[in-house]
């Protein structure tokens, strides 16, 4: 859900852009972890991670003094990044992966995907509540 017009952002606050920079974050890091899962056995495979909150939270306390516009931009121009884990290898092939660890990301990854779209699905009801009257 791409919502782009300025107008329909004044009318949803800027929750509506909080919430798909947040769901586009959790699907790449949960993609991330799906195939740090499936390289699990590749030999030479160096786990992959995705960073997005500390940026994300940078940049709103960096525009919190400013207007709704001035927060709305900061979570738009939010980006998530991909980075190679730079931890040595206990294995003989060089993989990294610790499969314990990626399946607790992945876990906790589809848990925080599904309360994302639950508090948006919550507020778009609540929205259309009050369109309804």
């Amino acid at each position: 859900m791409k919502v782009r017009n300025n107008r329909m952002n004044g009318i949803f606050g800027n929750s509506i852009s909080m919430a798909e920079k947040t769901l586009d974050y959790l699907w790449s890091k949960q993609q991330v972890t799906l195939n740090n899962i499936a390289n699990g056995e590749t030999p030479g495979y160096k786990a992959r991670y995705v960073t997005f909150e500390d940026e994300f939270r940078k940049r709103l306390l960096a525009g919190r003094e400013g207007t709704s516009k001035d927060i709305g931009e900061a979570i738009g121009s939010s980006r998530h990044y991909v980075h190679e884990t730079k931890d040595e290898s206990a294995r003989m092939d060089g993989n990294n992966v610790n499969m314990d660890v990626e399946n607790v990301e992945l876990a906790r990854t589809t848990l925080q995907y599904q309360y994302q779209m639950n508090a948006l699905n919550s507020e778009i009801s609540r929205l259309r509540t009050v369109i309804k009257g």
